[in-house]
Formats: C-alpha cells, sequence, structure tokens
C-alpha cells in the first residue's frame, strides 16, 4: 500500500512540475532535436550580425529600385517567422495525419538547401512584403524577431509533440513538421544572404 500510495504521489509530482513526459516520447531524435535547434539559433545569430554596425543609409540602400534594401529583408525575415509559426501551431493542432508521410519527397537536408538556395527566386506574398509587414522601424522588427525566435528555439528544446506524423502540404510538396520547423530556419538565413548580397554591391555606401 505504501508502494502505491509513494508511486501516485510520484506521478502527481511530475505532472505539477511539467515533467511527465520526457522527450523520450517524442518522434524526433535527440540529434534532430539538436540539429534544429543549431540551425534555428545560427541563423538567428547570422540575421542580427549582418545588421550590426550599419547606418541609415546604408540599412535603406537598393541596388535596384524594385529589390529590397537591408532594411527591408529584415522586415520580410521577422514577418515571415509570425506566419510560418502560425501556420505550424495550426498543423500541430490537427489530429495527426501519419498515413500522408508517404508523399513526403524531400529528405531535411534537402528541404534546408532548398529554401537557403538563391539561385530560385521566388516572390514573396503580398502581406509578406516589407511594405505591409506593419512593422514602423527596423528596431521594432529586431525586438518581434528576438521574441518569437527564442520562444522557437525553447519550444524545440523541449517540445514532446508527434512532430513527424503531422505532414503539411506546401506549394512544392509535403513537408512533415519537423522539417517545416527546419524550413522556417532556413528561411531567415535565405535572407540573410539577400542581406550580405545587398552589402557586397559595389555601390553600397562607405558609411
Amino acid at each position: 500500500m505504501l508502494k502505491r500510495k509513494t508511486g501516485i504521489l510520484l506521478l502527481t509530482l511530475l505532472f505539477v512540475t511539467g515533467l511527465a513526459g520526457t522527450t523520450s516520447d517524442n518522434t524526433i531524435t535527440k540529434s534532430e532535436r539538436k540539429k534544429a535547434v543549431k540551425l534555428m539559433k545560427d541563423t538567428y545569430k547570422d540575421a542580427l550580425h549582418s545588421l550590426k554596425g550599419l547606418s541609415e543609409q546604408q540599412l535603406n540602400y537598393r541596388t535596384d529600385p524594385n529589390r529590397w534594401s537591408v532594411k527591408e529583408c529584415f522586415f520580410h525575415i521577422s514577418k515571415t517567422e509570425n506566419t510560418l509559426w502560425s501556420n505550424f501551431e495550426k498543423a500541430m493542432k490537427e489530429p495527426a495525419n501519419p498515413e500522408k508521410r508517404k508523399e513526403i519527397k524531400f529528405t531535411d537536408d534537402q528541404i534546408i538547401k532548398m529554401v537557403e538556395d538563391r539561385s530560385h527566386k521566388a516572390k514573396a506574398p503580398t502581406s509578406l512584403q516589407p511594405e505591409n509587414t506593419g512593422y514602423t522601424s527596423l528596431a521594432e522588427a529586431i525586438e518581434d524577431f528576438k521574441l518569437n525566435r527564442t520562444n522557437h528555439i525553447k519550444y524545440m528544446k523541449h517540445t514532446t509533440e508527434d512532430l513527424r506524423n503531422h505532414v503539411i502540404q506546401l506549394p512544392f510538396g509535403s513537408v512533415d513538421c519537423y522539417q517545416f520547423y527546419l524550413f522556417m530556419a532556413g528561411h531567415s538565413n535565405r535572407h540573410t544572404q539577400q542581406m550580405n548580397e545587398v552589402k557586397a554591391d559595389s555601390g553600397f555606401p562607405e558609411e
């Protein structure tokens, strides 16, 4: 009887402290979790680093009237992070659909490579164009990005949700939610590259 009571007490304590359900319950491995967190951290650091020390003139410089400036690229990065995460949460709230896994044609690494590949251009949806993001300053976009990315990293560190058996249909094909998370991290890298391309332009202001 004492042993049974002790077991019930321990289980109750685990639920109260949030420890019930460990990371081993998840369908992703430790190495997959580590890989996703590292990608999120690295692309976060690189995006912010690309803004460091730039003057207002440099932030607003365009290589062409129809191309984005560094500031506009970052507005897009931050707003898209919000939008993609909303889509991620929506997919995770739906019932798991493992039967759709057969529709997935890409590996994790292929997803990352695809989104980061700047040789293939794509026009952003109207709602994600820099002028439609709702940001009134770079500082506002940075603050939003920092808050969201910190939360997204924390999520991957601790989630026990079934990421592999929730499948999303994207324009280029089906991906599971773990891959969609990698896609989101890779997206910021794609446009960090774009910011660096602007900075490397021969007409980029010296200060």
